[in-house]
C-alpha cells in the first residue's frame, strides 16, 4: 500500500492482492520502521456509511464501510474519496506507471490508458 500525506490530505492506493486482502480479512496494514518506532497506515472494514480517519499513537486508521469495501473488491471502481474532519481522503486502486518505472509493478492493476 502506498500512502501520500499533503497537508490536510491522505492518499491511499492498494495493488491487487492488497484489496483481494481488504476484501477476504476487512483490514490491510503497511508499516514504515523507523528508529525509534514504526509509522503505521490501516484501512479497516467499518460498520460506518462513508470513510472515516484517525491518528493515534503514530497510527493513521482509515475506516471504509463494508459496501465500499466490497465494490473495490467486486467492481470496476477506481476508489473513494471523502473528508473526515479538515482531512480529505482519498482510497484508489493501484495502477501500473504508463512511463518506465524501476518500481516493481506486477501486483498493480492495468492501466486504463493504456492502449494495445
Amino acid at each position: 500500500m502506498k500512502i501520500r500525506i499533503k497537508d490536510n490530505s491522505v492518499r491511499l492506493r492498494l495493488t491487487m492482492s492488497e484489496i483481494d486482502k481488504l476484501g477476504n480479512t476487512g483490514e490491510v496494514t503497511s508499516r514504515t520502521e523507523f528508529i525509534n518506532q514504526p509509522f503505521v497506515y490501516r484501512i479497516l472494514q467499518t460498520d460506518t456509511d462513508g470513510l472515516i480517519a484517525s491518528f493515534v499513537e503514530n497510527e493513521i486508521v482509515i475506516g471504509l464501510s463494508a459496501n465500499m469495501v466490497r465494490e473495490l473488491v467486486a467492481t470496476e471502481r477506481i476508489g473513494f474519496e471523502g473528508q473526515s474532519g479538515p482531512v480529505k481522503i482519498l482510497v484508489e486502486k493501484d495502477f501500473a506507471c504508463i512511463d518506465n518505472t524501476l518500481e516493481d509493478q506486477s501486483d498493480n492493476f492495468p492501466n486504463p490508458n493504456l492502449k494495445c
